[in-house]
């Protein structure tokens, strides 16, 4: 089936309809069911599905049992606070923050307080998201004009399909706002708390390559960075002392922290959807710039039926579990295709519980070994992740937040 034909198969029944009403025979009832519902599989989008189950009334008995849907949200309307006043508490709160770690909360909370809040309307059951009617009333209501628009969460979408087992939602953008040509990249998994997580970050992407000369203070680093599979990591130059120095390693600190607000934002979220769908055995919850994404399988929804989630204080995430971490630097990385990453940094998380259950390190997770790390990311940055992997490891521990 040809990209961008989705709506092939409604325009086809409609026009198989009309020639039914001069009394020629519909071509559409000679197809069995299942194939219909092969087709409306394979088209998957939700808007699409919608769009056919207004056609007729099997098309309308048939699509609620579509197995695979994908939801894209087309706009957030986030809940924008009421400005404060000059003199109230909350216009003097900023002038109190102080030192280091009142920086870092600023960096942290100001770009993704305000982002949780407008993610929580899109996946719970209120109004959220901007896009044409998906939902198709009963057959004998007209359809909506063209240009009718409505409100809808994925929540109430999704509930008028009773057999769905493939579930991807894509969002309109990352839940974290960073500077233009910083690369921040996270995938996580989890169950009913974070299973593991992978971070990918650079402090600048540049599609120049980088031509060191032996006098730079970075060739030696750039050259231990090359795409060489053979190199054992203890020929590799260790962590630059200068990481510790110049506030880089506070700034991966961040980045870790944000991407784990984010990932256990949508984590909470999702519940809803997790509880109406029993059959649901994949979900995989992305954004459109490809900054995160979150997956369950399975087994990892089915605990999440039966354990309930803890909920961090009074905000709308799933409770972060103490966790080990690894931390893997370069100051350059080259990649196929002249790519040029500068300040590559890649983190991977599981919680402590798991690791010393399970005995090895981090990177020893399940029986894929390291492979969930490198095969976090998608080209180029999955040779990106490779290449950081195979250099000397940085290990931090975080407490429960």
């Amino acid at each position: 089936m040809e990209e961008g034909r989705e709506g092939w198969p409604c325009a086809a029944a409609a026009a198989g309809e009309a020639v039914a009403e001069e009394g020629e025979e519909d071509q559409f009832d000679r197809l069995p069911d299942a194939v219909l519902l092969d087709v409306f599989n394979r088209i998957g989008d939700v808007k699409a599905l919608g769009r056919c189950a207004l056609v007729s009334r099997r098309f309308h008995g048939l699509v609620p049992l579509v197995d695979s849907v994908f939801v894209r949200v087309d706009c957030v309307i986030p809940d924008e606070p009421a400005p404060a006043s000059a003199g109230s508490p909350q216009a003097a709160a900023p002038s109190r923050g102080r030192g280091a770690l009142a920086h870092i909360a600023r960096l942290v909370l100001g770009g993704i307080v305000r982002p949780i809040q407008a993610l929580g309307q899109i996946l719970s059951p209120t109004l959220a998201i901007v896009s044409r009617r998906s939902v198709a009333p009963p057959p004998a209501s007209p359809p909506p004009p063209a240009g009718d628009i409505s409100h809808h969460s994925p929540s109430e979408v999704l509930r008028s399909f009773k057999e769905l087992r493939s579930l991807r939602i894509e969002l309109p953008t990352g839940e974290l706002g960073i500077d233009d040509g910083v690369l921040l990249k996270w995938k996580a998994d989890f169950g009913s708390t974070l299973g593991s997580c992978v971070i990918l970050g650079a402090s600048s992407v540049s599609s120049k390559p980088l031509l060191p000369t032996m006098s730079s203070p970075d060739a030696a680093d750039s050259e231990a960075a090359s795409l060489d599979d053979n190199r054992e990591p203890e020929e590799l130059a260790s962590i630059p002392e200068s990481l510790h120095t110049n506030g880089g390693l506070k700034l991966r600190v961040v980045w870790t922290i944000s991407s784990l607000i984010a990932a256990s934002a949508r984590h909470y979220l999702l519940q809803p959807i997790i509880a109406d769908h029993e059959m649901l055995d994949s979900l995989n919850l992305t954004d459109a710039d490809g900054q995160g994404v979150l997956t369950m399988d399975k087994k990892q929804l089915q605990e999440l039926r039966v354990r309930p989630v803890s909920v961090s204080g009074n905000s709308h995430r799933t409770l972060m579990p103490a966790l080990i971490m690894r931390l893997w630097y370069a100051p350059h990385i080259e990649l196929p295709g002249g790519v040029l990453l500068k300040g590559a940094t890649l983190v991977a998380i599981r919680p402590s519980d798991d690791v010393l259950r399970e005995g090895g390190g981090v990177e020893a997770a399940g029986p894929a070994g390291a492979s969930w790390i490198s095969d976090a990311f998608e080209e180029p940055y999955r040779t990106a992740a490779k290449v950081l992997f195979k250099r000397r490891t940085y290990s931090l521990e975080m407490n429960s937040f």
